[in-house]
C-alpha cells in the first residue's frame, strides 16, 4: 500500500461523510435561521423554542433518507472490500 492509495482512500472517505451530513446539517441550518427570525422579531428568548424544532427537523430527515443513507453506505463498503486484494500486493 502506498502513499497515493492511502489518499484515495482518505478522499472517498471525507467525500461519502459529507454526502451523508450535508441533508441534516443543511436541514438544522435552514431551521436554526428561520427559528432565529422568528425569535428576533418576536423578541421571544427561549432556549427551548431553538432546539426543539431543530432537533425535530433533523430527525424526520435522517428518518425519510435511512434508505439512501444506507445505499450510499452499502456502495461504499463494497467499494472498499473490493480493494482489500489491491492493498496486499
Amino acid at each position: 500500500m502506498n502513499v497515493d492509495y492511502v489518499i484515495f482512500i482518505t478522499k472517498e472517505t471525507l467525500k461519502t461523510a459529507m454526502l451523508l451530513l450535508t441533508p441534516v446539517l443543511g436541514a438544522g441550518l435552514v431551521v436554526g435561521i428561520i427559528v432565529s427570525l422568528f425569535q428576533t422579531v418576536t423578541s421571544i428568548r427561549e432556549m427551548t423554542l431553538s432546539l426543539i424544532p431543530k432537533m425535530a427537523v433533523v430527525a424526520l430527515v435522517i428518518m425519510l433518507l435511512i434508505p439512501w443513507f444506507l445505499d450510499v453506505l452499502m456502495t461504499f463498503t463494497i467499494e472498499i472490500f473490493k480493494q482489500i486484494p489491491l492493498m496486499v500486493k
